[in-house]
This record gives structure tokens, sequence and C-alpha cells, in this order.
């Protein structure tokens, strides 16, 4: 299966896809220095939020997806160095509209939960 959207992304912050089935993603980060947020080595968490959203993204896989709302929650810490595993199932679908349940862990410890909302439009969103 080929990944439909969000191709421009730059991996190295985003996640790699290393999985695409319908209705299903998984993406791995390696986290790196440039994603620190203090001296102990924390990984901000807008990188582990991207990646969830790139999961989610690459789960329902239609040119034109966006997200529209979004649950999540912090589970764990996140230190630089750690991969993060990224799996996105979608659990609901109604028409245009996809519920994404992604689920991110560290050598199989959940740091982040997370429900995305999404809706595929018909053309670009800055259209």
């Amino acid at each position: 299966m080929q990944l439909n959207t969000h191709l421009k992304l730059d991996q190295t912050l985003n996640g790699t896809l290393k999985e695409l089935k319908d209705g299903y993603a998984k993406i791995s980060l390696q986290t790196t220095s440039i994603m620190i947020a203090d001296e102990e080595g924390l990984v901000h968490g807008g990188f582990i939020f991207s990646a969830a959203d790139f999961t989610a993204m690459a789960a329902v896989n239609a040119p034109y997806v966006v997200l529209a709302k979004s649950e999540t929650k912090f589970l764990a810490p996140v230190k630089v160095g750690e991969v993060v595993s990224f799996e996105g199932t979608i659990s609901q679908k109604d028409g245009n509209r996809a519920t994404v349940d992604v689920i991110a862990s560290v050598n199989n410890k959940v740091v982040f939960k997370g429900i995305f909302f999404t809706a595929v439009l018909k053309k670009h969103v800055l259209s």
C-alpha cells in the first residue's frame, strides 16, 4: 500500500512510516538532540504529538485528510535517544470523518494514547 498524504513531512521530526494497511499505520520516531526540552534529555511533547498526528493521518491515508480534534494523554516521559513506536487504527468511520486511536510506546511501555478525529476534504484546506 502506498502513502497518499503528508508526503512532504520531515521524517526525522515526524517519524518514519514502517507499515501501512487499510485503516492502520505504524510509525517509528527516533528521538534526537534537536527534540530536547531540558538538560535532563526530556523530549518535548510536541514531537510526540506530531508523530502521533502523522500516524493518524497515515491510517486514514487520504490526500486531503485533516485533524479536526484530538484527545490525548501523555502517560510517561520520553528521553532523547529512545525510539518511539506509534500504531494508529481507525476505530470509527462515518462518511468523510474517521476516528483514529493512536498508541505510542517505548520498549513496550505505553507513553502516549490519543484519539484523533479527522475529516477528509474534497480539496486542499488552503485551496
